[in-house]
């Protein structure tokens, strides 16, 4: 079936009128709920009241350091021990929890998987087991009522608010619905899953609060400040921001027909987990990033460190050619990083001198090749299905 530039068009905008009216649609059905009953009974409290405790001491403790309004200075190995203490949390989570136990996107012998249980322990947050359910879960329906931090309720909802209410039933549903055999076979996984709430006491505010005050004399006020409102709720934040940050800003050149988007802000909080466009359309890549020394993937190189050793194996990627393909058919090519055009012209360079000495020899064969990328182009416009 042959298709014209007005055809092309046309679809387009019916697609946009479609998508517009669904968002409508779907605002006027969150607008019914929202009466002062329903928010009061949909509201964790359990969870809600520490969120604003920990929340207002973190404000407090940055205004007291901001403005001086503390009497005993605090010692620079505290505040570089704030930094070290995230950046092992940091790394249990990116490459323990999210690359190795929610998309198994690579395989870790025993000693590496305690390690990375210890270290995810370090961000004192849910179990492996309930983070790589519901990882699981927001990747396969991704901005719909089963996901999780559903970013088309809002930013706040997806930032932080998802954990404070109660879950959609159909989150409910679906979480009970995902695959979780490997993990529950996994002996490291389910021991965390047991002795969770103590090794989140240990690792995330015991050991790093007692350390300063044992080994350089920190006062235990800057200790439980620094390691408990600051550290541990920055941290936090700082994870969240992959939920609503890196969903509602940025581009998308690799799929365009997602929400996920490339964020460098992301990739700096979270050490390298920014490059989300990138990571929802090849899930299964441990990088989670095409370039990931330039999107400061610290859990790459920890991964990377790691696979030189033998402690981690079978290090799964997509080849230069899938991802090319996938740019082409539904990236957004106008929007792709400096970096990825340059890797892109240099492994067609030779694809680019063989079509100009083509348009020399038989210029007729050349327009004609051109006709079909175009149509096959416009043909994948009319008929690729819309994002729901």
């Amino acid at each position: 079936m042959s298709v014209t530039l007005a055809d092309a068009g046309a679809a387009a905008r019916d697609e946009t009128t479609v998508e517009k009216l669904c968002e409508e649609a779907y605002r006027e059905k969150i607008a019914e709920h929202w009466t002062w009953n329903y928010i009061w009974n949909n509201i964790k409290w359990s969870q809600f009241i520490p969120m604003v405790i920990l929340n207002v001491g973190l404000v407090g403790s940055l205004t007291m350091y901001a403005f001086g309004l503390h009497s005993i200075p605090i010692k620079p190995m505290t505040v570089a021990w704030i930094f070290i203490v995230g950046c092992g949390a940091f790394v249990g989570t990116t490459a323990g929890a999210h690359r190795l136990w929610s998309h198994r996107s690579y395989k870790a012998n025993l000693p590496l998987r305690i390690l990375l249980m210890f270290l995810y322990s370090v961000l004192g947050l849910y179990t492996i087991y309930d983070w790589a359910r519901d990882h699981r879960v927001h990747h396969k329906y991704v901005e719909t009522d089963a996901d999780p931090h559903n970013a088309k309720r809002g930013f706040w909802f997806s930032h932080m608010g998802w954990l404070c209410v109660h879950r959609h039933p159909e989150c409910l549903r679906r979480g009970r619905e995902v695959d979780m055999t490997d993990v529950r076979n996994d002996r490291v996984a389910m021991f965390q899953r047991k002795y969770g709430t103590i090794l989140n006491i240990i690792f995330c505010f015991t050991l790093p609060t007692i350390i300063p005050v044992i080994y350089w004399g920190e006062t235990v006020m800057h200790a439980v400040l620094t390691q408990v409102f600051i550290r541990y709720v920055l941290g936090a934040h700082c994870l969240w921001s992959i939920n609503s940050f890196a969903h509602l800003w940025g581009d998308r050149p690799y799929n365009r027909l997602i929400n996920p988007a490339e964020n460098m802000l992301v990739s700096v909080l979270t050490g390298g987990e920014g490059s989300h466009n990138y990571h929802h359309t090849f899930p299964w890549d441990y990088k989670a990033s095409e370039l990931p020394y330039i999107n400061f993937n610290a859990a790459t190189m920890f991964i990377d460190a790691f696979a030189q050793i033998g402690w981690a194996y079978d290090l799964r990627q997509p080849s230069p050619e899938l991802i090319d393909k996938i740019v082409h058919r539904i990236g957004k090519k106008s929007t792709v990083p400096v970096q990825h055009q340059q890797y892109w012209l240099f492994r067609h360079i030779s694809e680019l001198g063989s079509h100009l000495r083509l348009s020399l020899r038989s210029p007729k064969r050349f327009l004609g090749q051109i006709f079909m990328k175009v149509h096959r182009n416009f043909h994948f416009c009319e008929t690729r299905p819309h994002q729901q």
